[in-house]
């Protein structure tokens, strides 16, 4: 039997990440991962290696901003382990179907000049926008890159400009009602207060409903950041694909003297005398922890099928009742398609340019739309009469990802993890059978062949996974990439639970990360490095976050000097 200081379940980036932090502070890890690969839902693989040899296709994440918005890269020094970010520029391509377009540059005012082509108050007032989100987002990020609970730590993550973007929107008690308001407001509302004109409100309701939720979901016009974010930190891609993210850190763990066993599904924690002691893996091996095992998939998996029951309800009665029935998940997932092409797309009735494609295209005409999108697979329904498509031809950027002149298309549809009126049929009873997933491709297909023709005939071979097969690949309750969904009450200190938000469990030394726990889902390390610091100040309760504020100290007297 095998012995670590930790065990990692899971060796997904944030799993990978949580490792990383332990490794650099000399404990040693065990990362167990299901799959026969590491990275989770952050993998770039060759899936279509007889009828499209040399492509290799993103499997799920694709489109990196949150990862920018912390020191993960920076403090584990990555480039070293061969990551290479490339940055988008434009970042979204929107085509209309009234023949205007949304072409979000990275630069803020470059954007706007390009919206006033087509309507001049929307350009101004977008430049104004995006410049109270990019204030709003550097005064909350201190709060990403902490343990929602930890006061000192977030304290210590602000400095001299963070503090005056948070005074700048918070101002006096009227501007802090009204900020209120609008974290209160939906991404609809916000939108509509602030422009006119479908063809730049769409996108970015489109983006704003990536947290999972229509644009009409009150208390969500946070969504708004997701396009803010693009203008900066900015938005990129790991050359290679996002794997190239997950091969640094695998790389960097194994440096380190990590281990990382694939094929290797957890079936139980071992838990003794109400502490976690180790894992028992599917084929019956054990590995023991001396200091706790940190779970890298969600709660729900955690407490309903990994701990015994006797254990749970020995450290609190309750716990189980509330993970099965507290925490939510919607019936809305998404449907991922793959698409190995013979030539790029081209979009000529909007003048077509290359760079159209080298960020994000979204097929999104209306709020209407966007909301018809997310509402439908909520009830069982999937959105097939006018469907918001999610796009990127990643070969644009990064030609290394198919051979010369050939393109790969990545695509994502929201869709539901349970079909309306066909229960008990497909896979896992969901209603997902091959026929329908193809009827549905068809259709998206069909769809992006309105604004770029050339699709259908560029098409050499196509990869189709329903929610269903996102379940059955990645393990994700209701197929939801997130883990749980990503609405105002189940983020921050609510996420997953009140008494699990802070990555810590009631069974001592058994701990939570991933995109399950705070902040939440998408590429970002956030969730595994906070939960290595929350594990490392368990073991030396003052070191960590005396460490962390003095260093911010410094950042701050720094910049100051530079002024």
């Amino acid at each position: 039997m095998d012995n670590y200081d930790a065990i990692i379940i899971g060796a997904g980036h944030n799993g990978l990440t949580c490792a990383a932090y332990l490794l650099k502070a000399g404990y040693s890890v065990l990362l167990l991962e299901k799959r026969s690969i590491p990275g989770g839902a952050a993998t770039t693989e060759a899936i279509l290696p007889e009828t499209a040899p040399g492509f290799n296709f993103n499997r799920c994440a694709i489109d990196h901003e949150f990862i920018h918005l912390g020191p993960v890269v920076e403090e584990l020094e990555l480039e070293k382990y061969g990551l290479e970010y490339l940055f988008c520029d434009p970042v979204v391509f929107c085509p209309h179907p009234d023949g205007t377009y949304f072409l979000g540059r990275k630069s803020i005012e470059a954007t706007g000049e390009e919206i006033a082509r087509f309507n001049r108050r929307d350009g101004e007032k977008y430049v104004e926008f995006m410049h109270f989100w990019q204030r709003l987002i550097n005064a909350i990020v201190p709060v990403f890159n902490a343990p929602p609970k930890s006061i000192v730590d977030i304290a210590g993550n602000y400095d001299l400009k963070k503090i005056q973007d948070l005074l700048s929107i918070l101002g006096g008690p009227n501007k802090t009602l009204d900020l209120v308001r609008t974290v209160f407001s939906s991404p609809e509302d916000i939108l509509n207060e602030w422009f006119d004109s479908e063809f730049v409100k769409a996108p970015l309701a489109r983006l704003a409903s990536e947290l999972g939720a229509p644009p009409s979901q009150k208390n969500l016009s946070i969504g708004a950041m997701m396009m803010a974010m693009r203008h900066g930190p900015g938005m990129a891609r790991p050359r290679g694909g996002t794997g190239s993210l997950t091969e640094a850190l695998v790389k960097l763990a194994r440096e380190h003297g990590g281990t990382i066993l694939t094929d290797r599904g957890v079936k139980k924690i071992l838990i003794d005398d109400g502490k976690a002691i180790g894992v028992q893996t599917d084929n019956g091996e054990e590995y023991r922890a001396k200091y706790g095992v940190i779970s890298n998939i969600d709660a729900r998996r955690v407490f309903l099928q990994l701990v015994d029951p006797s254990d749970t309800d020995a450290a609190d009665p309750e716990l189980r009742e509330r993970v099965e029935r507290r925490i939510v998940n919607t019936n809305d997932s998404i449907l991922k398609m793959d698409l190995a092409l013979s030539e790029p797309l081209r979009f000529d009735r909007y003048q077509h340019r290359e760079e159209y494609t080298i960020g994000s295209v979204l097929i999104a005409d209306s709020i209407k739309q966007v909301e018809i999108g997310h509402s439908e697979p909520q009830v069982g329904r999937i959105p097939l009469e006018d469907p918001t498509l999610y796009v990127v031809q990643p070969t644009t950027l990064d030609p290394s990802m198919a051979p010369e002149g050939k393109h790969t298309l990545w695509i994502e549809f929201f869709a539901p993890y349970e079909v309306e009126n066909a229960g008990g049929t497909g896979l896992y009873g969901t209603g997902w059978t091959e026929e329908l997933k193809a009827k549905v491709a068809d259709r998206i297909i069909d769809k992006i062949a309105e604004y770029a023709p050339n699709v259908k005939n560029a098409i050499i071979d196509r990869y189709i996974e329903s929610p269903a097969d996102l379940k059955e690949r990645l393990g994700a309750y209701k197929g939801n990439h997130y883990h749980i969904d990503m609405t105002l009450e189940q983020m921050i200190f609510f996420r997953p639970l009140p008494e699990l938000a802070n990555y810590k469990t009631p069974i001592e030394g058994l701990y939570l990360t991933g995109a399950g726990t705070h902040p939440g889902g998408s590429i970002s390390g956030m969730p595994g490095r906070n939960c290595a610091r929350t594990f490392l100040h368990d073991r030396q309760p003052i070191y960590q976050p005396l460490v962390s504020t003095l260093q911010n100290l410094q950042s701050g007297a720094k910049n100051l000097l530079n002024r």
